[in-house]
């Protein structure tokens, strides 16, 4: 329709020319001969065939705009098509796609998903995607959830001026006695071994919200024999693997994750930002620290935004002593054999493992209430019971064929307070008998007496200290203590003594740490990540429940450790939901 109005204009102008309008002057008869009139036919001919050619040209360029026009239409049909809008924020779809759905790279907006500034499209150097406009960084989003992969890569410097052989965690049970050979030498090791990789996973569906939590470092056993002298294969270790769903006021949590004995820094969340396992550079943290990571289940409860109930159900274990350096229960003479079959030794005597393979009656259950009145303080109170049960194998002596159990239990106690808004005071305490493995297996949880009986071990641990952040650099000092009580019986012959801390034994009695330090971050960028440089002093010290005449002239066990580490943290945010 547009085309034929333009040529009716363009028609109605030519026609309206001077010399195709205008009147001709008609002469007098006497004037009019036969050749004039015939020229002026021609002539007029002649103008009509050559504005038809004009006309014929126009319309064809009218023809090919035309083209032209339907064909950028088309494009830009094709274009919104491949265009979606996610709560408001426009999402650009990839050519590929998985299982899940289309698979998008979006920068993750300052104003979280709901923002309506346009993502999608970089800017500055077109031929790099990974620049833009937006100052925050992206995230991967597969079909309606998000992924931010998380961690850091770190290099470790220590230095020990003990021979410690642990690297770079601290062995607090076996701290070299000052009469052995390992405390006339020191110890210094580069490492990359704290370094950390994940992925974290979050999503909404129908009003509930879950997360989904990956991380490893790569401080597993490596079977390899060469790894200082031709080539460092360190070998990825699983820390953290579980998904929590939240609902309203219920959430429920399975997986490996810290365990709820852990104390926290908010709330009861299974996020590593919101527990407290210090800021050390030590991979083993603190003495004293109540901790570890294990399978389990919990439910949560969330009766208001400041208070928290939970129960969860962890991975138990039988577990007499002897993992992380720690001194290890002295067992009757006939029921020896149960260190590698019914109770863990942490695979302490004779070499033998005993992972995964000693019998359990329940899992551990722990309960905690957390208050949390505002950002800048928590309290929290937990609870834990575990159940111990071994079946009298021997073939001679007291109590053979019988089954003997006994109950653990333990109560924690935690504070995490800002008394200014850049000053932190934290402290967390634990008194149990039978709960020594929470305390990173530094006490055994029971005991067998001659008759194959279960006694638990009473041992208690605190960590007390404080957190300050100036400008760019978090300053932070700690104490650490772990007290294991005396539990001892007599064996079969009645004289001979068996248990913890009797006369004569080398077991610990109680395990010190006072540390401090700093973490400077020397340059960030939400899109790049972050570079900083940790320190840490830790002075750490054992004593024995008895010193034996060979080891009293050389009487204590104490070690000073420096720590210097470069991290590299990957950018990421996760959008508020």
């Amino acid at each position: 329709m547009n085309r034929r109005i333009i040529l009716s204009v363009l028609c109605l102008a030519g026609l309206s020319a001077p010399a195709w309008c205008a009147d001709p002057q008609t002469p007098a008869a006497s004037e009019q001969t036969t050749g004039a009139t015939a020229a002026d036919l021609e002539a007029l001919k002649q103008k009509i065939a050559a504005q038809q050619e004009q006309i014929k040209k126009l319309q064809a360029a009218m023809d090919e705009q035309q083209k032209l026009l339907e064909q950028s239409l088309q494009n830009m049909q094709a274009e919104a098509a491949r265009t979606t809008t996610k709560n408001g924020t426009p999402v650009v779809e990839a050519s590929t796609s998985t299982q899940g759905g289309p698979v998008r790279l979006v920068p993750a907006l300052s104003g979280g998903p709901n923002s309506r500034a346009y993502a999608g499209q970089p800017s500055g150097n077109a031929q790099n995607p990974c620049e833009s406009d937006d100052a925050s960084p992206t995230y991967i989003r597969i079909g309606n959830v998000c992924v931010v992969p998380i961690g850091f890569m770190d290099l470790t410097g220590v230095w020990r001026n003990v021979n410690a052989g642990s690297s770079i965690g601290t062995n607090f049970g076996s701290i070299p006695l000052n009469s052995n050979i390992n405390a006339k030498n020191s110890e210094f090791r580069f490492s990359p071994q704290n370094s950390r990789i994940g992925f974290r996973i979050d999503g909404d569906w129908k009003g509930t919200h879950f997360i989904g939590y990956n991380e490893f470092d790569f401080l597993g056993t490596s079977g390899a024999t060469n790894l200082t002298v031709t080539n460092g294969a360190f070998v990825p270790r699983l820390r953290l693997f579980w998904v929590d769903v939240r609902k309203g006021k219920i959430e429920f949590l399975g997986g490996q994750s810290w365990s709820m004995l852990t104390p926290n820094r908010s709330g009861i969340s299974a996020l590593p930002s919101d527990i407290f396992y210090s800021q050390v550079m030590d991979v083993n943290y603190m003495a004293g620290l109540t901790w570890t990571r294990q399978p389990g289940v919990r439910v949560l409860v969330h009766p208001s935004e400041k208070v928290t109930f939970g129960v969860s159900f962890e991975n138990p274990d039988q577990y007499m002593g002897g993992a992380n350096g720690s001194s290890a229960a002295l067992l009757p003479t006939a029921l020896g054999a149960l260190a590698t079959t019914q109770l863990d030794n942490g695979g302490s005597i004779s070499g033998t493992s005993t992972v995964l393979s000693t019998p359990t009656v329940m899992p551990d259950i722990i309960a905690k209430v957390a208050f949390d009145p505002s950002s800048r303080f928590h309290f929290e109170v937990a609870g834990i019971t575990s159940q111990f049960k071994v079946f009298n194998n021997a073939t001679t002596g007291p109590g053979i064929n019988q089954h003997y159990s006994t109950t653990g239990a333990g109560l924690q106690v935690g504070l995490n307070g800002a008394i200014t808004r850049n000053f932190r005071l934290i402290t967390t305490n634990f008194w149990d008998d039978g709960e020594g493995r929470y305390l990173f297996g530094q006490a055994p949880d029971v005991i067998l007496r001659a008759n194959g009986a279960l006694s638990a071990v009473h041992s208690a641990g605190t960590v007390d200290g404080f957190e300050a952040t100036m400008k760019n650099t978090l300053l932070f000092g700690y104490y650490g203590g772990i007290y294991i009580g005396r539990d001892i019986a007599l064996d079969a012959n009645g004289t001979s003594l068996v248990g913890y801390g009797y006369k004569g034994s080398s077991q610990n009695r109680d395990i010190q740490e006072i540390t401090f330090g700093f973490n400077q971050t020397m340059w960030k960028n939400p899109r790049y990540g972050a570079l900083s440089l940790i320190g840490q002093y830790e002075w750490a010290d054992r004593s024995l429940w008895y010193w034996t005449t060979a080891i009293a002239g050389g009487k204590g066990a104490h070690d000073n450790t420096i720590y210097m580490d470069v991290r590299y943290t990957l950018p990421g945010s996760m959008p508020k939901f």
